[in-house]
């Protein structure tokens, strides 16, 4: 993941998060007209509970598929895999995509917002409030909690927001470097390590959209 530099990052930022599905560019509006007002999402995350013979419920625990195996080499014992894509920067604001997809042999479903802890260059936790929406941040659009099933190979996206805090480059103090992410409380994390990290600072603020199937 590269953070693209303030010249290019306004065109390219509205491009990544159009395909990530969600409405940076109105956020990009806000930055120059302030006095512009939108909505965020505030709901809490809730689960179903799985049906005998139904998808695991990522929305609960335990929600999880047990491991199988026919589970294709490399896909954890969840049975789903959490990557992120480039982080993204305009005018102090960050997003970046998480994305979470069923890589084992029956289906998953999640509901609601990721379970995410934030980590120093030392692994040490960070002071970092996670927020279910993004308002504090940016007026980003925000599907809410709701049922998304997840067949074999399909995919469902949340977007990571926050703004730029300072940081130490070279003890990189204030970088989250490690960020552990799950489908849903209660569920194993799994520990990503963005490019340049997230440079929330140490007392930052880390907006989450819910999780809303991918389509393209």
């Amino acid at each position: 993941m590269t953070v693209i530099s303030p010249r290019h990052g306004p065109v390219l930022l509205a491009a990544a998060l159009l395909t990530a599905g969600c409405g940076l560019g109105a956020e990009l509006d806000r930055e120059v007209d302030p006095e512009r007002t939108g909505s965020h999402a505030t709901a809490e995350p809730s689960g179903t509970p799985s049906r005998p013979g139904g998808p695991a419920d990522l929305g609960i625990a335990p929600p999880m598929e047990p491991p199988t195996a026919t589970a294709p080499e490399g896909c954890p014992a969840t049975g789903v895999n959490v990557t992120t894509g480039m982080v993204n920067a305009a005018m102090g604001l960050r997003a970046m995509p998480v994305t979470v997809t069923n890589c084992g042999t029956g289906e998953q479903r999640v509901n609601g917002y990721p379970d995410v802890r934030v980590r120093d260059v030392n692994r040490q936790p960070m002071d970092v409030t996670v927020l279910k929406g993004t308002g504090p941040i940016a007026q980003m659009e925000d599907p809410g909690p709701h049922p998304v099933t997840l067949k074999p190979g399909e995919s469902a996206r949340s977007v990571f927001a926050w703004r730029y805090s300072a940081v130490d480059s070279a003890t990189q103090r204030g970088s989250g470097v490690y960020v552990e992410i799950a489908p849903a409380p209660g569920v194993a994390r799994q520990t990503v390590v963005p490019e340049g990290g997230l440079d929330v600072g140490e007392t930052g603020l880390l907006g989450t959209t819910a999780w809303e199937k991918v389509t393209d």
